[in-house]
C-alpha cells in the first residue's frame, strides 16, 4: 500500500492560509466550501462540493492551454498534471465509496500517485478534455454520495486504512466512517485546486 497517498506534494506545502489571503475572493470561495466539520450537514456539504466543482471548472477554463503545462520546477507537477492527479483520485475513491456500502470495514489499497500521473502523460492531453472529465466525474461522485443511506454513511468502521490513504489521517485504533472518507476526499480536492490557482498566479 502506498503510505504517501493523500499527502501533499512538496510544492503544496508552501501554501499556508496566510499566503492564500491575497487571492480573495476566488480563494475564499474555494476555501469556505471546505467542510470537514461535522457541524455542517452532509446535504449542505454536498451542495458546497457541487458549487466548488462548477465554480472551479469555470476558473480552470480561463487558464491558457500553454500555461496549464508549465512547471514551477522540474520535479513538480504542472497544473494539468495536478488536475490529472485529481482525476486519478476520483477514480480510486469512486470504487471506495461504492464498495464501502457493502462491507463492514474501510480497508482499501493505496496507489502510486506519481506513477499514475507519469504513465498517463497528462501534459500531452487536451487541457479542455481534462477539465471536462474532472468536472463531470466529480459531479457524478456528488450524486453517488447523495444516494448513500445515512445509516451507512455514519456507521463506525473498524478496521480501516485511513491512517494510510486519507488526506487527513485517522488513527488506526479509532473507528472511522464513510462520511469522513467522502469529506476527506473533497478536502484533498480543494487543497489541490488551491495549488493549481496559486501556481498560475506565480507565472
Amino acid at each position: 500500500m502506498n503510505s504517501a497517498e493523500g499527502r501533499p506534494r512538496r510544492a503544496a506545502l508552501q501554501f499556508l492560509p496566510s499566503t492564500l489571503r491575497p487571492f480573495a475572493p476566488w480563494r475564499e470561495k474555494i476555501l469556505l466550501s471546505t467542510s470537514m466539520s461535522p457541524s455542517k450537514s452532509f446535504e449542505g456539504f454536498l451542495n458546497d462540493f457541487r458549487h466548488t466543482v462548477v465554480s472551479a471548472t469555470a476558473r480552470l477554463k480561463e487558464i491558457p492551454e500553454a500555461q496549464s503545462r508549465r512547471k514551477l520546477s522540474s520535479d513538480e507537477w504542472a497544473p494539468i498534471e495536478i488536475l490529472g492527479h485529481l482525476i486519478d483520485s476520483a477514480a480510486n475513491n469512486h470504487q471506495r465509496f461504492v464498495r464501502a456500502q457493502f462491507t463492514d470495514d474501510l480497508v482499501f489499497s493505496g496507489y502510486e500517485q506519481d506513477q499514475w500521473v507519469s504513465s498517463q502523460n497528462y501534459r500531452d492531453e487536451s487541457w479542455s478534455d481534462v477539465i471536462q472529465l474532472w468536472g463531470s466525474y466529480n459531479l457524478h461522485l456528488a450524486h453517488a454520495a447523495s444516494a448513500i443511506p445515512e445509516a451507512v454513511l455514519t456507521k463506525p468502521r473498524s478496521p480501516h486504512t485511513l491512517d494510510q490513504i486519507a488526506f487527513n489521517h485517522v488513527d488506526k485504533n479509532e473507528a472511522a466512517t464513510l462520511e469522513y472518507l467522502i469529506r476527506d476526499y473533497v478536502d484533498h480536492l480543494q487543497h489541490h485546486l488551491n495549488q493549481i490557482f496559486d501556481e498560475v498566479k506565480q507565472h
